[in-house]
């Protein structure tokens, strides 16, 4: 093979760029492109990539790949050596199809590539630069060739590639990709079974440094057990191992759970001490530190200790941790700080007849949580609901149904305050202003805090006590308390069935824009294909039963991941405003959206 530079003239390349060969094109007799090729050109124009740019961003900074980068050196420096003296590259780029590696076989080969800008820290990725073999490889998850004029950009059409997705051993989860570049002249369909052939090795070594840092933990977790009577947890994102103490604490479906939470309390110690809340309620004691030797880090160790915390508590807030009512809603289940907030929250309000105004997204329970304040109030009568969307239709039948719910003991529930009118929203805040609390308390529900017209802003002010309620993807933490006892009420009869791990996994990977209706739904849904067995995936409906958020979010992610969503939806789904919004840049939102696993039905417009 000889690399040669003829033909029509290229001015981004500061040379000049042979024409695409026919079989390097990869086209049929009617001039159409493979099928998955037109696919990746349709995703490219709609990520608003320029065919006529030349430019491809850099990111050096952020996270190497330590692990990728360490089982394959042996595979690249062998290839490299195997291409010495070939126009050939080897290239290795990470989960965002970002070149962590380039091995070239001659040096006018790589000063080929650095003309075209790909280099150590060019990002790849199909919505950057459009079709190409590694941005679609890691997209896509499978092998993938581009060959020639396949390429979406023109100034690439001299290049073609074969890459290789590398997956993760035991989770299956791209981890990178592995590909071989050449000029389109010298195209070869055996370059890909070559990449494949190397992706295997890396695949074969990562699997050999698993099993080595699973060694690691069991000897970790044996020396533990040796001493300790206590609960004893040793895990790493693919591993979890306890002993019979703790199997009644935590489980497989404990395990994205307790890696979360132990990565973040070691992020800047090399020892944590302090509480922990698991399932039911159950607060422990916890040590944890990190498993490593001289070499690699293995994963973190957890030691635990109960003590009667949920047992000793008393009163409302106890009340709202354990009950389960009204059509199987439970508001307050849940392990996170937004659970447990909302517990101190709903304790302070059972003892104060101020009206109360509670605010989230459709679906976080807000009614549900209204009839929960009237049980704990403790004061008896009934629960009124009264929608405001019927009032425009008969105003004098809606408002004496106001004034009679003003007048019944109980609790009055104004669902959807935001929907009155203005002009009817001022006659409403004269009835509930002259509410006799020791008679009725008084709830309204809004999707958010109202911020309108003076009426409706007086009708606001009318509700002193506020509860702010987070949608279901800012406390995915809760999934499984919610589930538990979703389930158990839908079942209705003992045992519960219960979610497999793989499941539960699953779900805390959805987007969930119904909140914990939706939840509700899909697994009353799964419930009943399961014919009483625990589920499975092939239990949830079709379009659960895959995960869009390709791995576990830490927490710095999550906040990450909710920004984006909030811009978006401020924006109008308007891509170009929600990045300018956020002060990044167009193509650094598209790769968030991508890695974040935001679904195409969290964005409006």
């Amino acid at each position: 093979m000889t690399l040669t530079f003829q033909s029509e003239t290229d001015p981004a390349l500061g040379g000049s760029v042979p024409p695409p060969h026919p079989g390097g094109a990869r086209v049929d007799r009617r001039g159409h492109l493979r099928p998955e090729i037109g696919l990746s050109w349709e995703r490219s124009a709609c990520n608003g990539v320029s065919r006529d740019a030349v430019h491809i961003p850099r990111r050096c900074d952020g996270d190497r790949p330590g692990r990728l980068l360490q089982a394959a050196e042996v595979v690249t420096e062998r290839m490299a050596e195997r291409l010495r003296g070939l126009p050939l590259a080897v290239l290795l780029a990470d989960a965002d199809a970002r070149v962590v590696a380039l091995r070239t076989g001659r040096d006018d080969v790589r000063a080929w590539l650095d003309r075209l800008l790909i280099r150590p820290g060019s990002l790849l990725a199909e919505d950057v630069i459009g079709t190409n073999a590694v941005g679609c490889a890691v997209e896509e998850g499978r092998p993938f060739v581009v060959a020639g004029a396949e390429h979406y950009r023109r100034n690439l059409r001299r290049l073609s590639a074969g890459a290789v997705a590398i997956r993760h051993p035991v989770s299956r989860v791209a981890k990178g990709a592995l590909a071989l570049v050449c000029p389109a002249e010298d195209h070869n369909a055996l370059m890909l079974a070559l990449v494949e052939e190397a992706a295997a090795g890396i695949e074969a070594r990562m699997a050999d440094d698993i099993a080595r840092r699973e060694r690691l933990l069991l000897d970790r977790f044996l020396q533990a057990t040796r001493r300790s009577s206590g609960a004893v947890v040793c895990l790493n994102r693919d591993l979890l191992i306890s002993n019979t103490v703790a199997g009644p604490l935590v489980g497989p479906a404990d395990q994205p759970l307790l890696w979360d939470w132990a990565t973040e309390v070691l992020a800047s110690r090399e020892e944590y001490c302090g509480e922990l809340r698991l399932a039911e309620d159950v607060v422990v004691q916890a040590r944890c530190s990190t498993v490593r030797d001289e070499e690699v880090e293995a994963g973190i160790f957890i030691e635990m200790r109960t003590r009667p915390a949920a047992a000793a508590r008393t009163g409302p807030d106890a009340a709202s941790s354990r009950s389960g009512r009204g059509g199987g809603v439970h508001p307050v289940a849940g392990r996170s700080a937004s659970a447990e907030r909302l517990r101190r929250e709903l304790a302070a309000l059972a003892a104060d007849r101020r009206p109360v105004l509670i605010s989230g997204e459709a679906g976080t329970g807000k009614t549900f949580l209204a009839r929960h304040l009237h049980e704990l109030d403790g004061s008896g009568g009934i629960v009124t609901l009264l929608e405001t969307g019927m009032c425009p239709d008969d105003p004098v039948a809606w408002f004496d149904r106001l004034r009679i719910g003003l007048s019944t003991p109980g609790t009055l529930v104004l669902r959807h305050i935001d929907e009155l009118p203005a002009e009817l929203a001022s006659r409403a805040v004269s009835l509930v202003e002259t509410a006799e609390e020791h008679v009725v308390r008084v709830v309204a529900t809004a999707p958010r805090l109202l911020e309108k017209g003076d009426a409706a802003t007086r009708l606001r002010d009318c509700f002193p006590a506020r509860l702010q309620l987070p949608p279901l993807r800012q406390r995915v933490e809760d999934i499984p308390d919610l589930a538990r006892v979703f389930l158990r009420d839908l079942a209705g009869r003992a045992p519960t069935p219960r979610l497999e791990p793989a499941t539960l996994q699953n779900l805390m990977a959805q987007v969930w824009p119904g909140n914990v209706r939706e939840l509700r739904t899909v697994l009353s849904c799964a419930l009943m294909r399961s014919d009483g067995r625990d589920l499975a995936i092939k239990h949830l409906p079709p379009e659960y039963r895959t995960a869009p958020v390709r791995h576990r979010l830490t927490s710095m992610q999550r906040a990450e991941r909710e920004a984006l969503l909030n811009a978006l939806d401020d924006s109008g789904g308007n891509k170009q405003v929600a990045a300018e919004m956020l002060g990044i840049a167009r193509s650094t939102l598209y790769r968030k959206i991508r890695s974040l696993g935001i679904d195409g039905r969290c964005l409006s417009g």
